[in-house]
């Protein structure tokens, strides 16, 4: 049972959006303004947060997200304008399929960066403002390669798995304080990043239908919003499995790929 507070209406809502120049993020941030909210957007390519159509009065916020500063003036941007804030939505990520006899220093210290250093950086921003404010929410985007190990993710994965945990323990401390905390794991989606793996991805969706499945779980009040439920499901009974089975069945997996 969840305590976060269902969302009756987008209209006004305040989100802002942190990776939202493609993929998942730029088409919450689509739907979101179709349904009445107000929309801001973030990610390093300003470019690109221009081309996605949002309506006047959305606010563009190029920053990058490794930078504390960028976020402390971008927040302070958000409240400026609106005088708050009701949920932000943490959509920023890397990803590089990596085995382990392809592990590089470099790639795994910039996966640990974006993934996992850079989100810590923004909750140390934005939590003190909705502490202060007593309400409002935070949604994460993790992914269900965390809920285990596997093939491809050795930098990726852990990264996601960190996440989730991070996640329930936010819950744990918000919640009783009326501040909603949302886990959002998506199986496979057809952005950039997926497009590198080098395997062939079920119940592939794209990033429209993720927008959809995860406003829909927002507007429930869910903690963990997690998608298509055809294949997460699958991967949640997976992970009740021993380590010996589940490793058996992925190797399998991989070496009929």
């Amino acid at each position: 049972m969840s305590m976060n507070r269902p969302i009756s209406s987008w209209q006004g809502r305040r989100v802002w959006l942190v990776g939202a120049s493609s993929g998942i993020g730029a088409a919450c941030a689509q739907l979101l303004a179709q349904q009445g909210a107000r929309v801001a957007v973030s990610a390093r390519r300003a470019e690109a947060l221009a081309q996605l159509g949002l309506p006047d009065g959305s606010l563009m916020l190029p920053m990058d997200a490794l930078r504390a500063e960028q976020w402390q003036q971008s927040l302070g941007r958000v409240v400026a304008a609106w005088g708050g804030i009701d949920l932000v939505l943490i959509c920023h990520a890397d990803y590089q399929p990596t085995r382990a006899w392809e592990l590089q220093r470099e790639v795994a210290q910039r996966m640990v960066d974006i993934n996992l250093g850079s989100v810590y950086t923004g909750l140390a921003t934005v939590l003190p403002q909705l502490l202060a404010q007593q309400c409002g929410g935070i949604g994460m985007i993790a992914s269900v390669a965390g809920y285990f190990g596997m093939p491809n993710a050795l930098t990726y994965a852990p990264m996601k798995a960190a996440l989730i945990n991070l996640a329930e323990n936010l819950y744990l401390d918000l919640a009783p304080r009326g501040l909603g905390v949302y886990l959002i794991c998506p199986g496979f989606v057809d952005t950039r990043l997926t497009r590198s793996n080098p395997f062939s991805m079920p119940a592939l969706q794209t990033p429209a239908q993720a927008a959809q499945a995860i406003l829909h779980g927002l507007q429930c009040g869910k903690f963990e919003i997690h998608f298509p439920k055809r294949f997460t499901w699958l991967m949640q009974l997976l992970r009740l499995l021993p380590f010996s089975w589940r490793s058996y069945l992925l190797q399998r997996r991989v070496n009929h790929a």
